[in-house]
């Protein structure tokens, strides 16, 4: 019998993908160009669905270690591990796109702006919790580590999120500017990130579902290796 599980890894590929094609469209074809950056702010529509995507990760990587630590299942630890990993890869891609918008409108490549080292500093923490993860073993004891680094490097999420008003830095506060409203004047612009964000969001659950799959089979697999060694 298929599990809510198993329909839903099968539905996301089908849903994922028409809704990516879509998103590049209204990226490319749709969206009027910003009058003072130029076609270079289209990044904007991939570089912040990327930030969203990976705070959504690693918060589900704080919720998923709190479950681990308080019931012990294994579950828990698959799901926080994959998530972890995936987060990996849309901060990373946030630090690469960050760059490539940046060089044009400031000048330079990289800035100590206070979001983008807090960003540097959380994907430095996620980067550990999964070398901890690959290096440490298969001990519990290295997963309740990993899992308290998991929560802990969640706490940098918020202070990301208020930096721009916090510290004033030269990071663009775009959807609530620090004079107030927003910095998206035309809706299609509003509309256009929204559902790139969706998508992103899509595109997540898909790849963690995938992963988490993956991880329960190797777990499978390493309980049958043990079953099987001499004792």
């Amino acid at each position: 019998m298929s599990t809510a599980g198993d329909v839903l890894s099968r539905a996301l590929p089908w849903i994922v993908g028409p809704a990516m094609l879509g998103v590049l469209s209204l990226i490319f074809l749709v969206v009027p160009t910003e009058s003072d950056q130029g076609i270079v702010q289209r990044i904007f529509y991939v570089h912040v669905p990327c930030a969203w995507t990976a705070f959504v990760a690693f918060f589900l990587v704080c919720v998923a270690s709190i479950g681990f630590l308080a019931t012990r299942r294994e579950s828990w630890d698959r799901l926080a591990k994959a998530s972890a990993e995936v987060g990996i890869i849309f901060c990373s891609l946030v630090l690469i796109t960050g760059p490539i918008w940046a060089r044009p409108i400031w000048g330079v490549w990289w800035t100590w702006d206070p979001r983008l080292t807090m960003t540097v500093i959380l994907w430095t923490i996620y980067a550990t919790y999964l070398i901890l993860r690959s290096y440490g073993g298969p001990d519990e004891q290295i997963a309740r580590y990993a899992a308290v680094l998991g929560i802990v490097g969640a706490i940098d999420i918020p202070v990301i999120i208020v930096s721009v008003r916090m510290w004033r830095g030269i990071h663009p506060a775009v959807l609530m500017t620090r004079e107030g409203g927003s910095g998206l004047l035309d809706p299609m612009m509003r509309y256009t990130l929204y559902a790139s964000g969706l998508a992103f969001l899509l595109l997540f659950a898909w790849l963690v579902t995938i992963r988490t799959r993956t991880l329960r089979t190797e777990d499978s697999i390493e309980e049958i290796e043990r079953g099987l060694r001499p004792a």
